[in-house]
């Protein structure tokens, strides 16, 4: 019997590692992608999931990962972006070395990982689910290079979405609001570049269990958009209907 696999990067914790024991939970194999190091060393072997490190933002080792998993995977199923980080701050004190950080993480570690595995996903009529924000479909104070990567994601995926409908291959963005992940830990470096989850400015936090299992439910129900949270939800109508009213209640609850 051949088990439906899912490639989750960011796998090591937090809504990655939620989302793998959802997966598995339904019979999924897994194979979680996360940085080299304590996180990922202090992962329990566990049949049916594969825990392989990698940084992201390395061509050729992403590159070199992909090959590994393909020979490994006698299909791939679903490929969940979630790796992801954010910066917090003024748009003032954001230098450039972050910002290209913020990108090369969010945005390029995800679309170059979707053009590696685009025929292994048009193979098995897979999907393609990437993990934005919020931020990705509105503005986000502190965050101008968070929710530009965001806006980036979400540009590319839905744009992949049109080419890959023909070959069978499903393409979906997920936009939580806020998930506890980190919480006390958003200046974790000196650069203010941060694991999403960990401000202390969030409204209505999920846990990373409830923020799969709505994940998962849209992914089951085939949604191209799956909004994960009230928050989400109400962000994403209110912005729609009026973006001047979006802004105005945004910067009084955060900041």
């Amino acid at each position: 019997m051949t088990h439906r696999t899912a490639i989750i990067t960011g796998g090591a914790g937090g809504l990655g590692l939620a989302l793998d024991n959802a997966l598995r939970g339904k019979g999924w194999h897994t194979v979680l992608i996360d940085l080299p190091g304590p996180a990922l060393n202090a992962l329990e072997d566990i049949e049916g999931r594969r825990a392989l490190p990698c940084d992201l933002t390395d061509s050729a080792a992403l590159s070199a990962l992909c090959g590994q998993i393909r020979d490994h995977c006698p299909t791939i199923d679903l490929v969940i972006y979630n790796a992801g980080v954010t910066h917090i701050g003024p748009c003032a004190e954001l230098t450039e070395s972050t910002h290209r950080k913020v990108f090369d993480i969010n945005y390029f570690a995800a679309t170059r990982m979707a053009q590696e595995l685009q025929t292994e996903l048009r193979k098995s009529n897979g999907t393609h689910l990437a993990v934005s924000s919020v931020a990705g479909f509105s503005p986000l104070l502190h965050r101008t290079a968070y929710a530009a990567s965001k806006h980036a994601l979400e540009g590319f995926f839905k744009s992949l979405r049109a080419e890959e409908a023909a070959h069978g291959v499903q393409v979906m963005i997920a936009a939580p609001s806020f998930v506890a992940t980190n919480l006390g830990n958003a200046q974790a470096q000196d650069n203010g570049i941060a694991r999403p989850g960990s401000a202390t400015d969030g409204v209505d936090y999920m846990s990373p269990d409830d923020a799969a299992k709505v994940i998962l439910n849209g992914l089951e129900r085939g949604k191209p958009f799956i909004p994960v949270g009230r928050i989400a939800r109400l962000s994403y109508l209110i912005n729609r209907a009026s973006p001047a009213l979006f802004e105005w209640l945004m910067r009084r609850k955060i900041g």
